[in-house]
């Protein structure tokens, strides 16, 4: 796990002092190690800062060069199956790294070769004698790319702050206005927008090639692309490929040569994950969670009680309302661009708990997406089923909204403008964020555009009901662009490698074409990841209702976060920035202060868009 950034600029634009001030911005990415190849006839830089984990020695230090000398790489993440790629190719290694293994395999395969790779990667390779470079980013994007290209100038960096080291990217930024009603509608930009009109996100399961003054970026895999015209409907069968595959997966994700824990929420997700690498392996595992002193919010006794089950090396901090808030500024600047996730606070929290200890983690994210655990399944489940939900929304949501609070916000769900965007309504209202409606009312006019999300799937293979459409949706949105985001840049504030084993591509493909009938069954939801979960763990310890990672936002927007409500949300600050109408945020603020708590999510996206301006 490292930080990457560099440039091929055409235009002779960039120096070597640009390239090290773009790595040491990222420094916390990778603290034990930099280094950099520079080939200024060219106009290529390559810089990394290296975080140790395969092979400690000074020998995979990065920027590599190859053994025939022709080509240079610089990575960020891990490829679990190396050593198998090793053999099978006949590569003769001078290291114990991946990073060896990688670029001799492209070397030998081309770019084809990223089909054999099994991991999370940001990859980057220059050849120096046809002046080409390369980027492969991983299939579901654990890992981030993002990027500049402008007449003939490319840059690259693991985070967005690394290209703004550069002056003519710094200078030359302007706001993307359709990142603007994006961010409001569902609290962070998708690929491959970022906030910036001139930086990018490579698309996850895609590779770029940067040569001849020109970009081309072409992708290697899809998860639509692989689902299949028949569905695995067998229960005997389909637990035993399960088992098999997180066993596999997990065991995969074990490889380090540097102590290793698991975040530990006490869910079925983490547990699962903790339950399978205790299984494997022959010591007592370190397990990490987070409680807060909100006893409706706490989640740590059941963290606890799977920990005392498995017998881990167990670690726990609850937190104080204090130490939450000091992490607030941190999480909303460390995110390089509006970000509204609030449970990146306890992310961070657990990140720096497990890093007094360890130097990587397993993390439980894509569970819910891969076997139907959310909430938006339910509701995509409703409307296709009772299609009269649809015709008569519009009385519905009005019925809705004359009653509580609780009803208020399921009023949002029925008030949707276009059924072809029904999926990101849903998660939208979900999440507790504005609708598409409410912004058309709330922005500027020309703030006032087309959702960025692509919500129609083509030329699949078989027909989807709405529920597998939705988890689609979140494969392809929600987890690659909020949540993994959330845990990259959360747990390497802290120098953390965080590894998701729910996310092993054979894992993601066999959930695809799984019968839904397996992932919700009789109401119960993810039932055969339960299944599996119940081989390890006794069942009655999850006897309770889900619970999320979060923080008491809505409390704390009421009091010790009232200032930045006070100051982001005036009059002055609203106006100098021009994105919204005062007038229609004074009366969202007015009717949270007055008992509306369900608006919290969308006071804290605002706050956090005009803090961010602000900057």
């Amino acid at each position: 796990m490292c930080g990457i950034a560099g440039f091929y600029s055409f235009n002779k634009k960039f120096t070597d002092a640009d390239l090290k001030r773009m790595t040491d911005s990222i420094a916390h990415r990778g603290p034990d190690a930099d280094g950099f190849y520079s080939d200024v006839e060219s106009g290529v830089g390559l810089g990394h800062r290296r975080l140790s984990i395969l092979d400690l020695s000074t020998a995979a230090n990065q920027p590599m060069r190859s053994h025939c000398g022709r080509y240079y790489i610089c990575f960020n993440g891990e490829v679990f199956n190396y050593r198998e790629i090793a053999e099978q190719l006949g590569i003769q290694c001078h290291t114990t790294s991946d990073t060896e293994v990688i670029l001799e395999s492209f070397i030998m395969k081309g770019v084809d070769f990223v089909h054999l790779l099994n991991g999370m990667f940001a990859i980057v390779i220059f050849d120096s004698r046809d002046k080409v470079l390369y980027i492969f980013r991983d299939r579901l994007g654990i890992k981030p790319v993002m990027y500049y290209w402008q007449n003939g100038d490319f840059a690259f960096a693991s985070e967005i702050k690394a290209l703004l080291k550069l002056e003519e990217i710094n200078r030359s930024k302007t706001t993307k206005k359709e990142s603007v009603f994006t961010f409001l509608n569902s609290g962070y930009i998708p690929e491959p927008h970022t906030i910036y009109n001139n930086i990018s996100k490579l698309p996850s399961g895609s590779y770029a090639v940067i040569k001849d003054r020109k970009m081309e970026v072409k992708s290697f895999w899809q998860p639509e692309e692989k689902i299949t015209a028949n569905k695995l409907s067998d229960f005997g069968t389909a637990k035993k490929q399960l088992k098999e595959l997180l066993e596999s997966s997990v065991r995969y994700r074990m490889i380090s040569d540097v102590p290793f824990g698991v975040f530990l929420s006490g869910g079925i997700d983490s547990s699962t994950v903790a339950a399978i690498a205790q299984s494997i392996s022959t010591e007592s595992i370190k397990t990490f969670s987070i409680g807060v002193k909100d006893q409706k919010m706490d989640e740590s006794g059941f963290a606890r009680s799977v920990s005392e089950y498995l017998k881990t090396d167990h670690y726990e901090f609850i937190v104080s309302e204090k130490e939450s808030l000091e992490l607030v500024d941190k999480m909303m600047t460390a995110y390089d661009e509006p970000y509204a996730d609030s449970s990146a606070i306890p992310t961070m929290l657990v990140s720096k708990l497990a890093r007094q200890h360890v130097t990587m983690a397993l993390s439980g994210d894509g569970g819910d997406e891969l076997f139907m655990g959310y909430g938006a399944y339910v509701w995509a489940d409703r409307f296709e089923k009772n299609p009269l939900l649809k015709t008569f929304r519009s009385p519905i949501s009005v019925a809705l909204s004359a009653l509580s609070n609780k009803y208020k916000r399921v009023a949002g769900i029925f008030d949707y403008a276009d059924e072809k965007r029904l999926k990101s309504h849903i998660f939208s209202q979900e999440q507790y964020y504005f609708s598409e409606k409410e912004l058309n009312d709330l922005l500027a006019d020309q703030y006032i555009w087309p959702l960025q999300f692509n919500e129609e799937y083509h030329d699949i293979k078989r027909s989807l009901s709405a529920r597998e459409e939705q988890a689609l949706y979140d494969i392809k949105n929600y987890l690659k662009d909020e949540l993994l985001v959330k845990v990259d840049i959360a747990s390497m504030q802290f120098s953390l490698e965080a590894r998701t084993p729910f996310l092993d591509y054979r894992l993601v493909e066999f959930a695809l074409n799984l019968d839904e009938n397996l992932k919700v069954n009789n109401n119960v939801s993810k039932y055969l990841l339960k299944e599996v979960l119940y081989d390890y763990v006794p069942k009655q310890l999850f006897d309770r209702p889900k619970k999320g990672f979060s923080i008491p936002l809505a409390k704390w927007l009421h009091t010790d976060l009232k200032s930045l409500v006070d100051k982001f949300l005036s009059k002055e600050s609203i106006e100098g920035a021009g994105f919204v109408k005062y007038e229609k945020v004074k009366d969202i603020v007015n009717r949270f202060e007055n008992g509306q708590d369900y608006l919290y999510n969308r006071v804290w996206v605002l706050i956090l868009l005009h803090k961010w301006n602000s900057q």
